[in-house]
């Protein structure tokens, strides 16, 4: 999963909260150090954002989704999460 994030205290908490509840179980996980935003004259201030990387154990796709939809539809997640599969051949 891939989620570009606003950089603000309980984002993490929030994001891996879902994916437990969901009894999805994180393999790895790498946060980006936040982007610096400078803020535009007579604009309101921009929040800081980085990216989120997780890799997850195997899971069900549909509880994945849901799992994505839950996560989409928070304040905090500012641009639409990407999942790339990832598939054992062998």
């Amino acid at each position: 999963l891939r989620l570009r994030v606003a950089d603000q205290a309980g984002v993490l908490a929030r994001v891996t909260g879902i994916l437990a509840e969901a009894g999805i179980s994180v393999d790895a996980m790498l946060q980006r150090e936040a982007d610096e935003l400078e803020a535009q004259p007579g604009a309101a201030p921009q929040v800081a954002q980085t990216d989120l990387i997780i890799l997850t154990h195997e899971t069900r796709e549909g509880t994945m989704n849901d799992a994505i939809a839950q996560m989409q539809d928070l304040p905090s997640v500012l641009q639409p999460v990407i999942c790339i599969r990832k598939e054992e051949l062998a």
